[in-house]
């Protein structure tokens, strides 16, 4: 037998406003939700910051989750949520800042012994588009929302959702066009 507490046990703890569950829950759900969070953040410590935002949302609003639906599947709105919200926030920032965050995630350079890229290396790519493509893209194809949720979650048009996921496959192709001139 485990003396690991079950999720419900988490979760009733939390509600309880209980410390240990809080950072159990944390600890065990930490690396999903960073691998949620990542393909919207410019750089891992801003993915670190949504997790931070988007886990005090979630034991802040613990009784508002029904417990009828998956756990993972709330965490994962929550994340993304928090995640376009951040984005939002940042546009409103001057573009000195994006500069800055761009230099903080660029890599060191391809593995020259890759045969063909990864799904990885393509994700890795979808870091360099600007910030509106990378979400629409996101959004759209990781995700698998429609235009018409996109436009509303980002607040902008659908024409707009669709045009900005057009860039961003065109820029895509151009990068990765690029990465394997260099590989081969």
């Amino acid at each position: 037998m485990s003396n690991q507490p079950t999720l419900d046990e988490l979760l009733a703890g939390c509600q309880r406003n209980d410390r240990r569950s809080q950072q159990a829950l944390y600890d065990h759900f930490y690396t999903y939700a960073l691998a949620v969070a990542l393909p919207y953040c410019n750089h891992a410590n801003e993915a670190r910051e949504v997790l931070n935002e988007a886990f005090l949302k979630i034991f802040t609003g613990i009784g508002r989750y029904d417990p009828a639906q998956s756990f993972t599947a709330w965490l994962r709105v929550i994340v993304v949520r928090t995640a376009i919200n951040r984005y939002h926030h940042r546009m409103r920032e001057p573009d000195w800042l994006e500069l800055d965050e761009a230099l903080m995630s660029f890599s060191n350079g391809p593995d020259e012994n890759l045969d063909r890229l990864s799904a990885e290396e393509i994700l890795r790519l979808a870091q360099q588009l600007p910030p509106a493509y990378r979400l629409t893209l996101n959004l759209y194809a990781i995700e698998g929302y429609s235009h018409a949720e996109i436009s509303e979650m980002l607040s902008i048009s659908v024409g707009a959702s669709k045009s900005n996921l057009s860039k961003a496959r065109a820029k895509l192709r151009k990068l990765i066009t690029h990465l394997k001139g260099i590989l081969w």
